[in-house]
């Protein structure tokens, strides 16, 4: 169904934005074009059977002034976030940016190069390093180097390196202390949820143009190739840690719980170089996800990045990151992180403020904005985080999710609470009009959320689908962060042409085998719905190869899991730590593994189906913008 072009309030709301920010300032643009070597021969990136993993013009239609349907502000970082390619930005290190929603880093060694976060794909990475081996030389990659922990800084990984020179000490890679933990859990116990919410942040399945899909602001678009893993051999515990690698001294600062769980910066002495990772980037970040993660400690944040200009800003005369484009100039970097610094101190230190005289994590949102000296600035701009989101996000992390008042602490379940509102009010017809009535004013935040309660009380009233289709699509028009115009836009497409099939699945064949048993054996009992077995029963696990053994007790409605037994159970299976997870990834049957000589059962057999007949599986396209 086609789009609708943007109403008279929100071209009006947009034009506002040019008087706000300085559009006349070049310097960014200047910024992410120096250094420029080359780019891809090919407009795509392509994997398996031609599929196409990245189209490189995706945001060629980006150019000029921004049309009335997209703010003016992301249709600018749209524009740089476009500028791809490979970048020489020093002598020894380079760049390839926007070849994935990530920036892959090379650093020139004695013998080879050091690759910084290979990208999100293996296709995306593998094109990458050609791309700067075809220009400046094939060099063997000696050393990789993890940031943190999101899928996008490791997940090419297996398109520049090979596991089996990494197994055999010829490649090390080096990662922040607990990245294994958080790479993996991450993507694993509230994984299908997340999935399913990261199509909205990144807008998957919108198609790209001046009324759909306009980057993400942290980057372009996420690669659509496989994602791999594979575990680093070289853990940084402590700030002041250094390493020399290949002939290149590296000395690490740790940032766990800054925009990662796990994740550390690093500086280059030789080269008067800091890589800020994702600490520090060209936008406001998020404090707490979209897609749902652990709540970022914003203080602790702010903190890190005071360390960081205590530590590296008066020796530092280059700073580039994990996303975005690089800077150069002492005083530049200095004011830079300053400003990132006083952000990420602002949204916590004036959110508690707010919350102590009693205002709510439904109130705050509304009462501030940044101050002055932020602003005007780009690089605090909400293009990926944004301000409301991470006020909400730092009440939570202190406060919960409660906003203090009782009517609000056992709410009816949305579809009970909006059949009953819609009544209240005289039923849908009078619903939709006054939802019509605040469309036509402009009022979009009341009309979706009245909007919102007819299409939940009555989903197959189509004349409320159309019309909060309509509403959110200029909500997305005018939204400065590109997560929020993601959101919104995915939001209406939804809901005029349904569900698209989904593709995203963080849980791969790396992940699976890396998650240690005593995760997977959780993870089984996220999966476990106690409805579907009768009576209860136990398996007991005798991993041959390691010597430990874990007992499931399926019982009072869980499948427990522990360590702590008698050594007895209805079905006991020796096995292979490897063949549990070709069991757990059906990768293979019992049968197989059985006669692989790697599986035995002694005891009950039938428990064994019990076990995996018990087992949800979890829709990755459940519904969301209706009941």
């Amino acid at each position: 169904m086609c789009k609708n072009p943007a109403t008279d309030p929100t071209a009006t709301a947009n034009r506002a934005v040019l008087d706000l920010l300085n559009f006349g300032d070049r310097q960014d643009f200047e910024d992410a074009s120096r250094g420029f070597v080359a780019t891809f021969e090919e407009d795509v990136i392509t994997g398996a059977e031609g599929k196409i993993v990245f189209d490189l013009k995706r945001y060629a239609f980006m150019q000029g002034a921004a049309p009335d349907t997209v703010n003016p502000s992301l249709w600018r970082q749209g524009q740089l976030n476009a500028i791809h390619g490979l970048f020489t930005i020093h002598p020894r290190i380079h760049q390839i940016r926007n070849a994935d929603i990530s920036n892959m880093t090379l650093i020139t060694g004695d013998t080879g190069w050091i690759v910084i976060d290979p990208l999100l794909t293996v296709e995306t990475a593998r094109a990458s390093l050609a791309l700067a081996n075809r220009h400046l030389g094939e060099r063997p990659v000696v050393a990789v180097i993890y940031t943190h922990s999101h899928a996008d800084h490791f997940g090419g990984v297996r398109g520049v390196v090979d596991q089996a020179d990494v197994a055999a000490g010829k490649v090390p890679i080096i990662a922040p202390d607990g990245f294994m933990e958080y790479a993996i859990s991450e993507n694993v116990l509230a994984g299908n949820a997340m999935n399913r919410r990261a199509q909205y942040q990144f807008g998957m399945g919108l198609d790209a143009g001046p009324r759909g899909h306009a980057g993400c602001g942290l980057g372009p678009a996420a690669g659509a190739g496989s994602i791999s893993l594979i575990p680093p051999t070289d853990t940084v515990y402590r700030t002041g840690e250094a390493r020399i690698v290949d002939g290149v001294e590296i000395e690490f600062q740790m940032a766990n719980g800054s925009e990662a769980p796990s994740e550390f910066m690093f500086y280059f002495p030789q080269f008067r170089a800091l890589c800020a990772s994702e600490v520090t980037t060209h936008n406001m970040h998020n404090i707490l996800t979209p897609r749902g993660a652990e709540i970022r400690n914003t203080l602790g944040w702010a903190k890190y990045i005071d360390e960081s200009i205590a530590l590296f800003a008066e020796r530092t005369d280059l700073i580039f990151a994990s996303h975005h484009w690089p800077q150069w100039g002492t005083e530049r970097i200095r004011g830079f992180l300053t400003r990132q610094r006083d952000l990420y101190r602002f949204i916590h230190d004036e959110t508690l403020r707010l919350a102590n005289h009693g205002h709510t994590i439904h109130e705050i949102p509304d009462m501030l904005e940044l101050p002055e000296g932020l602003r005007h600035d780009f690089a605090c701009r909400g293009y990926y985080g944004t301000l409301k989101h991470n006020i909400k996000a730092v009440y939570q992390f202190y406060l919960g999710w409660w906003d203090g008042n009782p009517s609000t602490y056992d709410c009816l379940p949305p579809a009970e609470s909006a059949t009953r509102l819609v009544r209240a009010m005289g039923g849908a017809d009078a619903v939709l009009a006054e939802g019509q009535r605040a469309y036509d004013e402009g009022d979009y935040r009341w009309a979706a959320e009245i909007l919102n309660k007819l299409v939940f009380a009555d989903p197959q009233n189509a004349a409320a689908l159309k019309l909060q289709a309509d509403t959110l699509e200029q909500m997305g028009y005018q939204a400065e962060a590109g997560t929020w115009r993601n959101i919104f836009l995915l939001g209406a497409q939804e809901l005029r042409e349904g569900i698209r099939p989904s593709t995203v699945n963080t849980s791969n064949p790396d992940v699976l085998f890396n998650m240690g048993v005593g995760m997977a054996l959780d993870f089984l009992g996220v999966k476990f719905n106690a409805a579907k077995v009768p009576g209860d029963f136990t398996v007991l696990l005798n991993f041959s190869d390691s010597g430990q053994s874990h007992l499931l007790a399926a019982q009072n409605g869980v499948l427990a899991n522990t360590t702590y037994h008698d050594g007895t159970a209805d079905l006991v299976l020796t096995l292979t730590e490897a063949a549990f997870f070709q069991l757990l990834g059906q990768i293979a049957g019992v049968e197989d593994l059985i006669g692989q000589g790697i599986l035995s059962m002694q005891g009950d057999a039938t428990k064994l189906g019990a076990l995996f007949g018990a087992l949800d599986a979890f829709d990755p396209n459940f519904a969301i913008v209706t009941p």
